[in-house]
């Protein structure tokens, strides 16, 4: 359970520093302990889809991870981004990310951010 809130955290900070450098990524909201409860929201939804959604796109695009020798890897991150973005606004959440260039770029940042978190937030592991 510590892990599931370790990197929950380390979500949340990533998606912070992503909405901050990023105009294109947006999160609204009326006071700061709104923003944080969204952050946490969407962080918890970034989470979901990267573990029920990235192994099976994963798995499917596998020959490209090969062909591209990775590279493919940050149009899946943007595309796991963007689906997160998409369900944020079903569920009336006040998360946008806009166009897949700002997803290309926020799915990088939110990759080094959240490996750094992760180094230096504690865990059980």
């Amino acid at each position: 359970m510590k892990n599931f809130v370790v990197k929950t955290i380390a979500n949340a900070g990533a998606l912070a520093v992503a909405v901050w450098v990023l105009d294109k990524i947006t999160l609204t909201g009326d006071s700061t302990p709104k923003k944080v409860g969204t952050l946490i929201v969407v962080a918890l939804l970034f989470g979901l889809v990267n573990l029920l959604v990235k192994p099976i796109v994963k798995v499917l695009t596998f020959p490209l991870f090969i062909l591209t020798l990775g590279l493919i890897t940050l149009i899946v991150n943007a595309l796991m981004l963007l689906l997160t973005s998409w369900l944020a606004g079903k569920l009336d959440v006040s998360f946008h990310v806009d166009g897949l260039w700002t997803a290309i770029l926020g799915g990088l940042i939110i990759s080094v951010v959240s490996w750094a978190l992760n180094l230096a937030l504690p865990d059980e592991d």
